[in-house]
């Protein structure tokens, strides 16, 4: 493929979660009205099918209805769409991301191969196969923490210099991170802050945007801290809007044995804010319980003038 136009410029990408009913098939209507709800908090633009969209608990039928339905519903509104895409085949990966782009996806989001921990040298034709066969632009989901490794910023480098890449998501989650790939890219590479715990300074630090779950369950939180931190630069606003979000966030991480699960807490943060018909996580992940409820709505007090 030729030289690639990047329609992603940085801001709040929330990588939306997916609404089940009951039974456990897709609700398109209860998810269209949750992606409106995204964008009338002021979000730039949308990410599907990614982690805080249970990619993994999809078939791949699923998979591509929900890609379809975001980009019907995203269809005209000049926003950027990036539908994950990555498996750990390269043919698999090829195959759901043309589809991406037929249907109407501005980029794919995709993961480094996972699971068998391929060499980096693979994982980097890996890229590149891809961007032989799609138009579009790939960002790269770089998550050591599914992934089991990530790619550095001088390998990041070398497959953006190609051209076969133009964003992506640092998912490790210091904001170190950010600091080396623009580093090393500079403006060639969109840096999307891809985590929750280090935002105000991934931002700060010249983070293009944000792309994770946060922004999924606290759009108008996520978007008043990215102006402050990314388009003003004003630290002590960035320093008093994010102290609204640390009792939360105390809770977020205090359980290592992920016993609530985070996808189970966001999705009840959905509830809490009005957003109808969310459901739960698919199984074996599941409902939250009373006592745990309350502590959530408990830490969600200080956030009021952003929900």
């Amino acid at each position: 493929m030729g030289k690639i136009v990047n329609k992603l410029h940085g801001g709040v990408m929330p990588a939306s979660l997916t609404l089940w009913k009951a039974d456990g098939s897709f609700h398109r209507e209860a998810q269209e009205r949750y992606w409106q709800w995204l964008f009338d908090n002021g979000v730039d633009g949308l990410s599907v099918c990614g982690s805080t969209g249970e990619n993994m608990a999809m078939e791949t039928e699923e998979q591509k209805e929900i890609i379809k339905a975001a980009a019907d519903f995203m269809k005209g509104s000049g926003a950027p769409l990036y539908a994950g895409t990555g498996k750990y085949s390269t043919a698999h990966t090829i195959s759901l991301s043309r589809y991406a782009e037929e249907v109407g996806a501005d980029g794919v989001m995709v993961i480094n191969p996972y699971y068998f921990t391929p060499y980096k040298r693979a994982v980097k034709e890996h890229f590149r196969e891809i961007h032989q066969n799609i138009g579009i632009d790939i960002l790269i989901y770089n998550n050591p923490w599914f992934a089991g490794y990530e790619l550095s910023a001088r390998e990041i480098r070398e497959l953006v210099d190609e051209g076969v890449i133009g964003s992506v998501k640092s998912a490790h989650g210091d904001a170190n991170r950010v600091v080396d790939l623009k580093y090393e890219c500079g403006d060639k590479l969109v840096v999307m802050y891809g985590h929750d715990y280090d935002p105000m300074e991934a931002l700060l630090c010249g983070a293009d945007g944000w792309l994770s779950g946060l922004p999924a369950a606290f759009p108008k939180f996520s978007v008043a801290l990215y102006k402050a931190a990314a388009v003003e630069k004003n630290v002590d606003k960035s320093r008093e809007i994010w102290s609204h979000m640390i009792p939360f966030m105390n809770y977020f991480y205090t359980y290592k044995t992920n016993d609530p699960h985070w996808l189970e807490i966001f999705k009840y943060v959905l509830e809490c804010q009005g957003v109808k018909d969310v459901g739960t996580a698919r199984k074996p992940l599941g409902e939250i319980s009373a006592e745990e409820k309350k502590k959530i709505e408990k830490t969600l007090e200080p956030l009021s003038a952003y929900l």
